[in-house]
């Protein structure tokens, strides 16, 4: 059944008392917190047992906090409330200013969630409700975790379409002054898959607009922002996004600054190391993204492979099936496409040396990887099939031609210089270790998973230049003692993890 949206609170409000803001130099990353002085004037303690908020409000702004009670007076001071720099950020709020602080009622949304973890229906009314208390930052970290479990247990479809929805109308939805707005997108799991780096260029250069915006790795080695960070600067606001598409026609920036589909932001944090990535939870988080930027259609590439996120063509088809049915549902045009991955794409795992791969397919180069430069000139030619004027089924001679011309190459060099300098070291870890085969024998597969987890321990993406440069891939022929892969970093403690771990299991797998 629906579980009902629950009764708001009756009463007047409490009285509220004002409180001076004094910033403090702290950072509570994602969580909303305030610090008030044992003998505050406004909220006496012992009204914040257990896990009781304040309610922080300046000129009609609010925002929810934990409390944490200083006795030290010269931090905070009797009439003032301490705002770390995320709360101070978020509230907008000047040194000094006049703040109101009272006790929180409960959150009426947390009653939905303890509806979903009985294995209810949430209403399209409960989830618009979730979706502003979560792009305000009004929950903790442990909050939404209780949800995004409740979501993992049991979610419909028109549950994941209600969720989607609620996370577009939650935060900004950009317009642009084209009637075709295209998009790329991979939903990860494969290390060196860099494709979009050379598909916007390639689709910017033929003329449609595609406002590129990205996120940084959590758990991978990189994510497309990491390792155009490597090329340019990726944390543009949302004017200066705008300035790079209307004079390149793309652009490919962190997501996170323009702050596109805040509530998704806020999961997409708590779930990332829970590894929780449910079907619905995806679907939910790259929809509610490519719709908040104006996008009117969408290619998406779902790799499919024994060490990918899906591992089988049956959870393929449902997963493709549930892309189509949110994404119709909300108007924008859709092409799912269903890749088999048995080993890392390009050579390069690690923003630096994904970086390289990028440049030398995108300048044709002898030593470009070929599976690289083959993915992304399939995944822009169905891009570019978005475009009326190309007539169908041409899409991908029309890439093939702009890549071989050098088009899409002095396209990203303008996309570059839009977007500025890079504020990162572009150089590829000086530290180096080979690793070797084991035995004689062929290569029929390349974990996806081991490769990621040796990458990070050797830095990535933290250290830009550290990673994994694969020189063998799968279907090649190896003599015990002929090099795999090499590994790469500048800081010796995590070199010298990443070397142990590739001792202990290399990720190739070897048949005689």
């Amino acid at each position: 059944m629906r579980a009902e949206a629950l009764p708001r609170a009756e009463g007047p409000p409490p009285a509220q008392s004002g409180l001076r803001v004094r910033p403090l130099p702290l950072d509570t990353v994602r969580e909303n917190v305030v610090v008030l002085a044992r003998g505050c004037t406004a909220v006496r303690p012992e009204r914040l047992t257990g896990v009781r908020k304040v309610e922080i409000a300046l000129e009609g702004r609010r925002l929810l906090a934990t409390c944490m009670i200083c006795d030290d007076g010269s931090l905070v001071g009797r009439d003032e409330v301490g705002l770390p720099q995320p709360l101070l950020r978020r509230l907008g709020a000047a040194p000094g200013a006049m703040v109101q602080v009272t006790p929180a009622p409960p959150s009426r949304t947390l009653g939905a969630v303890a509806a979903k973890v009985a294995g209810d229906v949430l209403t399209d009314a409960q989830y618009r409700a979730i979706a502003r208390d979560l792009a305000d930052h009004r929950w903790s970290d442990i909050e939404v975790a209780a949800f995004l479990i409740s979501c993992a247990s049991f979610m419909t479809a028109d549950e994941v379409l209600s969720l989607t929805e609620a996370m577009v109308v939650a935060g900004r939805r950009l317009a642009w002054s084209r009637p075709v707005i295209v998009d790329k997108h991979c939903i990860g799991g494969i290390p060196g898959n860099r494709t979009s780096l050379i598909v916007a260029p390639i689709v910017a250069a033929h003329g449609l607009w595609m406002p590129k915006t990205s996120s940084r790795a959590i758990t991978s080695p990189a994510g497309t922002a990491d390792t155009m960070e490597v090329l340019a600067r990726v944390d543009l606001d949302e004017g200066e996004m705008r300035d790079v598409v209307e004079r390149c026609g793309a652009c490919i920036v962190w997501g996170g600054r323009v702050n596109l589909s805040p509530a998704d932001d806020v999961l997409i944090a708590v779930e990332r190391p829970l590894s929780i990535d449910t079907p619905e939870q995806m679907v939910a988080s790259i929809l509610s993204k490519k719709l908040a930027a104006g996008a009117t259609h969408l290619v998406l590439d779902v790799p499919v492979g024994p060490t990918a996120k899906i591992r089988d063509r049956r959870a393929a088809l449902r997963l493709k099936k549930l892309f189509e049915h949110v994404a119709g549902r909300l108007g924008l045009g859709i092409e799912v496409l269903l890749t088999d991955t048995a080993q890392p794409i390009g050579f390069g795992v690690g923003p630096a040396l994904e970086a390289r791969d990028v440049r030398a397919v995108l300048e044709g180069r002898a030593e470009a990887p070929s599976d690289l430069a083959e993915k992304a000139v399939m995944l822009a030619g169905r891009v570019l099939e978005a475009d009326p004027a190309l007539q169908g089924g041409q899409g991908e001679r029309r890439a093939r031609e702009l890549l071989a011309s050098g088009a899409a190459a002095r396209k990203m060099d303008e996309i570059m210089a839009a977007q500025g300098p890079s504020p990162k070291a572009p150089g590829i870890g000086a530290m180096t270790q080979v690793v070797c085969a084991g035995q004689a024998g062929r290569i029929h597969e390349i974990d996806c998973l081991r490769i990621a987890s040796i990458a990070r321990l050797a830095g990535a993406p933290t250290d830009t230049g550290a990673g994994v440069d694969l020189l063998r891939k799968a279907g090649a022929s190896v003599s015990r003692g002929e090099p795999l892969f090499r590994i790469h970093g500048s800081e010796r403690s995590d070199f010298s993890f990443a070397c142990e771990a590739a001792c202990e299991d290399d990720g190739y797998r070897i048949t005689p």
